[in-house]
């Protein structure tokens, strides 16, 4: 029964491990771009949710996500717009990426300037501590209303992909930039629409991962690191894939907790490489 709860915390963790994942295979899946600092970003969400509850100590933490997710939408908007827009299309496949690993060091050591390096964490009082007994186990309700959040969120991103004229104009223009041009589709502005989401979606699981442990300004390698193995793990291009991804590393990293007290991530990154190796196209086909 201990081993079933931890598998079934793992799965709710894996959750949270989904979202981190999520922007990051989105942006791939259209621009075929790499951000590096995706983590940083993540980071930096975390730091504006703690500072706007500690500025409005009436409002549920949980509301700040409200304007976190706003400001990070407009940020991933000004970043593609102003910076990535440049080498998004340059001949040099590793222009981009080398320019989103300066972001990413500009950003580490901003927030180092600004914010220092103390450990910080959002707290949520009694809801991070509360829990239920549902058939012998014992489920915390904050991971349950994690996946559960997850999971809307993947259903309505995979909707908005699906069933809208802004999804249909996204994945026309990730398979063909240059026809959709034809159409007076401008790529450009489809990519800023689509890195603001991105960042949006990371702030999301970067605030909930800062409500389950602590963060520094460093923490941004971690979260890049995990929501790189998500997307490779589930299978590059297919959102339910980074879910099932996050989900199975999520229960490797709380079942080797279970195993080893000072394991850490090391039995999840194991699994992912010995699945790389297995499979190296992911758990989930992928889809455009």
């Amino acid at each position: 029964m201990a081993w079933l709860e931890t598998l079934v915390n793992g799965a709710f963790l894996g959750g949270l491990y989904g979202l981190l994942g999520i922007g990051l295979a989105l942006v791939f899946g259209v621009m075929r771009l790499v951000n590096i600092a995706h983590g940083e970003f993540m980071v930096l969400a975390a730091y504006l949710a703690v500072i706007l509850v500690s500025l409005f100590p009436q409002v549920h933490p949980l509301f700040v996500l409200i304007p976190v997710v706003l400001a990070a939408f407009a940020v991933g908007y000004l970043y593609q717009a102003v910076i990535m827009n440049r080498v998004a299309r340059a001949p040099d496949p590793l222009a981009p990426l080398l320019l989103t690993f300066g972001v990413s060091i500009v950003l580490r050591n901003l927030m180092v300037e600004v914010f220092g390096a103390d450990v910080r964490s959002l707290q949520l009082g009694e809801l991070s501590r509360a829990s239920l007994n549902l058939f012998g186990l014992s489920i915390g309700v904050m991971p349950l209303l994690t996946l559960v959040a997850a999971v809307l969120l993947f259903l309505l991103l995979q909707w908005a992909l699906k069933r809208t004229q802004f999804g249909r104009i996204v994945r026309a223009t990730a398979d063909r930039r240059d026809i959709v041009r034809l159409f007076g589709v401008k790529p450009d502005r489809v990519y800023n629409y689509v890195m603001g989401l991105s960042l949006a979606l990371g702030a999301i699981g970067g605030v909930l991962l800062a409500v389950r442990s602590s963060f520094t300004p460093f923490s941004g390698v971690e979260r890049l690191l995990i929501a790189f193995e998500v997307v490779v793990l589930g299978g590059i291009g297919s959102f339910w894939g980074a879910l099932l991804g996050g989900i199975v590393l999520g229960m490797a990293q709380l079942a080797g907790l279970k195993w080893d007290a000072n394991a850490g991530l090391l039995y999840a990154h194991l699994l992912f490489f010995v699945m790389l190796l297995i499979r190296p196209a992911g758990l989930v086909a992928s889809k455009a």
